[in-house]
């Protein structure tokens, strides 16, 4: 199994390796296209700010190869929000996979969402063996709207995808590498997606 961890320089890449590695899979870290376009499967973690990160993301060519992959990829965090059309952090155009626009949080309470929350409204088999209300871990500022793509929601102040997924693409806002053995199923799930 070739699993490549997308490397641009904005990802918390040796979390998801190790991982990656505790569930007994090899994984490479590369910004290469070569090397992402020949892969079984795709990992594109993301922390820190969109503009800065799709900036990366153009310095290695890679805002044309992420769309066009055919194999299972899975976004992470930024990585989730910068597979959407725009993103309102610092106005900034993204990978245009989702057609969604990633909001700010406007809530009465605080921003950035760090810690463990509930992912309810499970569908789909990146969710098998994952009870609902299962807890995950959070580090965000902006959110996708609940949307047509959702196959997991969370509730902060407002009801928001805690996971989308359109064709071969498959996002969590939350850190399945950080959220113990209920991340360790999810990513089980998703390295076994055909």
């Amino acid at each position: 199994m070739n699993i490549v961890v997308i490397d641009y320089g904005a990802g918390n890449v040796k979390s998801v390796q190790f991982a990656l590695e505790r569930l007994g899979y090899e994984a490479v870290c590369s910004n290469d296209p070569q090397v992402i376009i020949n892969a079984d499967k795709v990992i594109f973690p993301g922390v820190g700010e969109a503009k800065s990160a799709m900036k990366e993301i153009k310095k290695y060519g890679l805002e044309k190869v992420i769309p066009a992959l055919k194999q299972p990829v899975l976004g992470i965090c930024l990585g989730m929000q910068l597979m959407c059309e725009h993103s309102e952090e610092n106005d900034t155009d993204c990978l245009g996979i989702f057609p969604i626009e990633v909001k700010k949080f406007q809530v009465d309470l605080k921003v950035p969402h760090i810690g463990w929350n509930q992912i309810i409204d499970l569908k789909g088999h990146l969710f098998d063996k994952v009870e609902a209300s299962s807890y995950v871990y959070y580090v965000h500022s902006y959110y996708v709207p609940e949307n047509e793509f959702s196959i997991a929601n969370t509730d902060y102040g407002i009801k928001y995808s805690g996971a989308i997924k359109k064709d071969n693409f498959y996002a969590c806002q939350f850190h399945p590498e950080k959220s113990g053995d209920i991340g360790e199923q999810i990513l089980k799930n998703f390295i076994k997606a055909v």
